[in-house]
């Protein structure tokens, strides 16, 4: 049984597997088709086609943002050699928009797991000033952490996870 006050992140292993504990600082809202992500809620591919709407907090558009989405996952939970497969990656959003606004240095990429149940992670970090993030030159093998210290973005600001599995899975991750 979980306690009800551990952090779903801990819980979920995003921290540890992807990210180092951090103190959520910002509001970050992400949507798929008039549904919220809510950590360890489930999806199906299907559901997740299209990019989602992100949805940055803060106050004041002087600060700026970078939007990392991860798999850790891939390509399967088992052995997860392509850790962490990167499938969208926005910079320079201004706080209180989201994306859209932003650049995307990456395009979105639709999660399509073949096996297993696979964690899609939303990370966002601070930019310490506009234009200072760059692409990586691939996709897998992505690291959030050495990205992050890279381009001098510190601890995230926010993160929310979802599991997604092939359309015909059935069955969620268990939690120990």
């Amino acid at each position: 049984m979980v306690s009800r006050n551990r952090n779903p992140l801990v819980v979920g292993r995003v921290i540890g597997d992807v990210l180092d504990p951090f103190e959520t600082s910002i509001s970050m809202r992400v949507t798929y088709n008039n549904r919220d992500i809510t950590n360890g809620a489930e999806f199906k591919p299907s559901q997740v086609v299209n990019q989602p709407r992100v949805s940055v907090g803060g106050d004041d558009l002087r600060n700026f943002y970078t939007l990392v989405v991860v798999d850790p996952d891939s390509p399967s939970p088992s052995d997860p050699n392509l850790r962490e497969y990167l499938h969208w990656l926005v910079t320079d959003i201004p706080a209180t928009t989201g994306p859209s606004f932003g650049h995307e240095v990456v395009n979105y990429e639709s999660p399509r797991p073949v096996m297993g149940i696979h964690r899609i992670v939303f990370v966002l970090f601070r930019q310490l000033g506009r234009e200072t993030v760059y692409a990586p030159g691939w996709r897998q093998n992505f690291n959030t952490r050495e990205f992050a210290e890279l381009y001098n973005l510190g601890s995230p600001v926010a993160a929310v996870y979802f599991n997604i599995q092939r359309e015909s899975g059935s069955g969620g991750r268990r939690l120990y």
